[in-house]
């Protein structure tokens, strides 16, 4: 049987595009790609379902983009390799504090704007400011989370993120996959993790496209 792979959306997004972009990979690795749905409890929500995947399956691997990927290697550093057997993290957005990152803006950005406005004027703000496939996949993805994506927005924000330290203490491999022309996910803070974790390595890619939720 495949082992499991649990992998986590960045904020705004969700399971069906995880499944949709990396599945047929994961497949082909090997790995049975089980993508999670974000919840109003965001970080803690995923937290209780990497730790009853853990108690089910044994060690597992984990992942993320963006604000999963913070939560994935969290959790990792946390649990071990008892529980977990390796991190996939695709765009990390921060280490540590949020401060000045670009994609905690952008996320408090989007919150205050669903407050102000509501949805649809959103979405055409940011559609108007975005690629065309992002534009929809956010429209359909918004659409559908709204309005616990306000509460989501705003908790991924907040959230501080695993820092070099804690990954020195990562127990298990680190695939990290950064972006030069990505500014709302700097390919520093990719390269930091992967710098401080004992067993790391980076992907780099350069055909990514900013995104406006982290």
């Amino acid at each position: 049987m495949p082992r499991p792979l649990l992998a986590m959306p960045g904020t705004g997004s969700d399971g069906d595009y995880v499944q949709r972009a990396f599945g047929t990979a994961a497949a082909a690795a090997g790995f049975s790609l089980v993508a999670l749905e974000p919840g109003t409890d965001l970080a803690a929500g995923y937290m209780r379902a990497l730790d009853a995947a853990a108690r089910a399956h044994g060690p597992i691997l984990v992942g993320g983009i963006s604000i999963g990927a913070s939560i994935a290697a969290a959790w990792a550093a946390r649990v071990g390799p008892q529980c977990c057997a390796g991190v996939w993290a695709v765009l990390p957005p921060w280490s540590g504090v949020p401060g000045a990152s670009p994609a905690a803006a952008s996320a408090t950005a989007t919150a205050d704007a669903l407050e102000r406005d509501g949805l649809s004027a959103t979405l055409d703000g940011m559609s108007a400011s975005s690629p065309g496939w992002l534009a929809a996949e956010l429209t359909r993805s918004w659409t559908g989370l709204y309005p616990g994506l306000i509460g989501q927005l705003r908790g991924a924000a907040a959230l501080v993120g695993p820092e070099p330290a804690t990954l020195t203490r990562l127990a298990v491999p680190l695939a990290v996959v950064v972006s030069d022309n990505d500014p709302i996910h700097p390919a520093a803070v990719g390269e930091a993790w992967a710098k401080a974790a004992p067993r790391a390595a980076v992907k780099r890619t350069v055909t990514q496209t900013s995104s406006t939720a982290p």
